[in-house]
């Protein structure tokens, strides 16, 4: 039995950039970041960051352009893609994509809104805005050579 599972929970490194391919299906691409802390064997807190490339396609890929921006927070859960191809110049390229099948946004913080760590004794607040929670639909046969990035 194989698997092929993504989950990230991270931060847009760039806003969203959506594209439509030449049968009409939206396909959007951006950037995720996210990081990793932990103590090394000298004591010193040590952090390392991972960039990771995003492709959500149809509905959702229109719905992230409209309410994604840089820097804000996602939850993504879905599928890692190699995929390769000849640049302009004849060099062979590779990019190793998520493939985004399930996305929830993070709240939406304003300049008024404080992050707060909640106390064991105090209750989780609800978000500033309620956010959609979306699931991929039912695609089209994927064409990586569609890509129109």
């Amino acid at each position: 039995m194989n698997l092929n599972k993504v989950f990230l929970i991270g931060n847009l490194t760039r806003d969203v950039n959506l594209k439509t391919t030449p049968t009409g299906q939206s396909v959007a691409d951006f950037g995720v970041a996210t990081n990793r802390v932990w103590v090394g064997q000298n004591g010193q807190k040590q952090q390392e960051t991972e960039f990771h490339n995003i492709v959500v396609w149809g509905k959702m890929a229109e719905l992230c352009s409209q309410y994604l921006a840089k820097g804000r927070l996602v939850f993504i859960e879905g599928r890692i893609r190699t995929r390769s191809w000849q640049d302009n110049n004849g060099q062979k390229r590779t990019r190793t994509e998520i493939i985004a099948e399930n996305i929830q946004f993070g709240p939406r913080f304003t300049a008024q809104t404080e992050l707060k760590v909640p106390q064991e004794s105090e209750a989780l607040e609800e978000p500033v805005e309620e956010l959609p929670v979306l699931e991929e639909e039912e695609p089209e046969e994927e064409n990586p050579e569609a890509i129109p990035f």
